[in-house]
């Protein structure tokens, strides 16, 4: 039983050896967590996902949290007596679907706070209003006018940075104000990409309900680990990509083209997914790297 007892610890150790390198290397370095997907709707996974920030933290990572809300914000509608309705992916929000959707976030904001502080990190939960943090216009759906969903036109980050700088792990709810301060619903992705891009991250990290990029979305044995942006570029002008991982990808090489140096998109169906990408040699998902950029294998 010793012996047993003495190859797991081993086993740990060897764990925490390999996370070294990553964490000199990324250490008080700003990543930007993407959440959404199944990890927000299911208990466990959702602990999963902020017990991994949690960690990054605690160990010198300057995590920021950008959260959705889309299936919740459905339900809320739904349970409202509307029928949610949806042009090209994109929700169709109207002033009644606007408040709701404002609502939702707000509640879900404050739940992810409150995980995150039980496990021992000071966590301050904003939305794109606060601090004129995002500034939107309209966005149009091919032209047709879907509400009050905004395209990002401008990120102030020093509401982040005043709290990164105190110590806090903010939470941003995608929520913007336009000229005329109305309030619009931002597509999180988008939101979590403008702010990579406006506080120059070392990392942004895409929650999804997929395994990451693939050559043949049909056939799971071309899953890409490593995909430079040159690469992942010529991916989309051939036509392979398609779907939802169409808009993910561009705002992927959007933020690489605005010096993000790397972009990660994981399986948020993983348990600690965050923590198996970013400080094994191995990793899971897919990594987006400037054509600079090497993984930092360490084998």
């Amino acid at each position: 039983m010793e012996e047993r007892s003495m190859d797991e610890s081993l086993k740990k150790a060897s764990v925490l050896i390999e996370a070294l390198p990553y964490i000199q290397r990324f250490n008080r370095k700003i990543i930007v967590v993407k959440y959404g997907g199944s990890a927000m709707v299911d208990d466990r996974l959702k602990r999963s996902v902020i017990e991994d920030v949690t960690l990054l933290k605690l160990v010198g990572f300057k995590p920021i949290i950008v959260h959705g809300g889309g299936k919740e914000i459905s339900r809320w509608v739904e349970k409202s007596g509307m029928e949610p309705k949806f042009v090209n992916g994109l929700r169709v929000t109207d002033e009644p679907t606007m408040e709701i959707a404002e609502m939702v976030l707000n509640k879900v904001n404050k739940s992810l706070v409150q995980l995150v502080e039980q496990l021992g990190v000071l966590a301050v939960g904003v939305s794109g209003k606060d601090g004129g943090m995002l500034k939107v216009e309209k966005k149009y759906a091919d032209g047709e006018d879907i509400g009050f969903v905004g395209d990002i036109r401008e990120v102030n980050p020093k509401i982040l940075f005043d709290l990164l700088e105190k110590d806090f792990l903010p939470i941003v709810a995608p929520i913007g104000l336009d000229d005329q301060y109305n309030t619009y619903n931002i597509n999180a992705d988008d939101a979590a990409c403008a702010i990579a891009r406006a506080v120059s991250a070392e990392k942004l990290a895409f929650l999804t309900d997929i395994e990451g990029v693939y050559k043949d979305p049909h056939d799971a044995s071309t899953l890409i680990s490593e995909l430079p942006v040159s690469e992942a570029k010529e991916l989309i002008d051939s036509g392979f990509i398609g779907g939802g991982m169409f808009p993910k990808l561009n705002n992927c090489i959007d933020a690489i083209d605005n010096g993000v140096s790397r972009v990660h998109i994981l399986d948020g169906r993983i348990p600690h997914c965050l923590l198996l990408e970013i400080f094994t040699n191995k990793g899971i998902g897919t990594a987006i790297l400037g054509d600079k950029e090497t993984k930092y294998y360490h084998e």
